[in-house]
């Protein structure tokens, strides 16, 4: 059975697939700290993550009637959009940064964030930094071998490819470790969210 937010979203994501504007403007409200908190997480900058947070929805709007439940909630599938954005965003950088002869930018280990441009309620504000301590529990329990390719992969944008020639890794143990790491934090996070 679904959770009830679950239900909900997938309410609203029906009603976009038909083009209800107001739907949109729902799961937007809904969801658009989470998905405005990974894309931060990626790409450190606030006027692109407002831009890669409006491509999400826009993605969202586009592609609704594509939402597959059997492949996860419909908020985890809008923060895959999310980070996928991001991360393309990030990929477009880094070779229009090589193709300028500009070095690329280190980022520094900072992980405070700006608040999102929003009007947020103190519930969604409680509810989102909950999200962000479950998360960051369920990562730290992580062995650090997981926990390294996962944040790698998901919050710098490394292909598996990628990883596996940087690591010196077989692309197979690049995936399983993931995959294991993945699964672990499912396990965990599905107690607490």
């Amino acid at each position: 059975m679904a959770a009830p937010s679950s239900s909900t979203d997938l309410g609203l994501l029906q009603r976009i697939a038909v083009r209800d504007d107001t739907a949109l403007a729902e799961l937007y409200d809904r969801h658009s700290s989470l998905a405005y908190s990974v894309i931060m997480r990626i790409l450190r900058s606030p006027s692109d993550a407002e831009d890669v947070l409006q491509e999400t929805f826009v993605r969202v709007w586009s592609r609704a009637d594509t939402y597959d439940s059997r492949i996860g909630s419909p908020a985890a599938w809008l923060t895959r959009i999310a980070r996928n954005r991001a991360i393309d965003r990030l990929r477009a950088q880094r070779v229009r940064r090589h193709i300028s002869g500009e070095p690329d930018v280190t980022l520094d280990g900072d992980t405070t964030m700006p608040e999102a441009a929003t009007l947020e309620t103190p519930e969604v504000v409680v509810q989102a930094a909950a999200t962000a301590r479950a998360l960051r529990t369920a990562m730290s329990a992580l062995p650090a071998v997981q926990r390294e390719l996962i944040e790698a992969a998901f919050f710098e944008g490394y292909t598996h490819h990628e990883l596996a020639a940087r690591l010196g890794l077989p692309l197979g143990t690049v995936k399983t470790r993931i995959r294991t790491g993945l699964t672990s934090m499912r396990g965990r996070l599905e107690q607490v969210i």
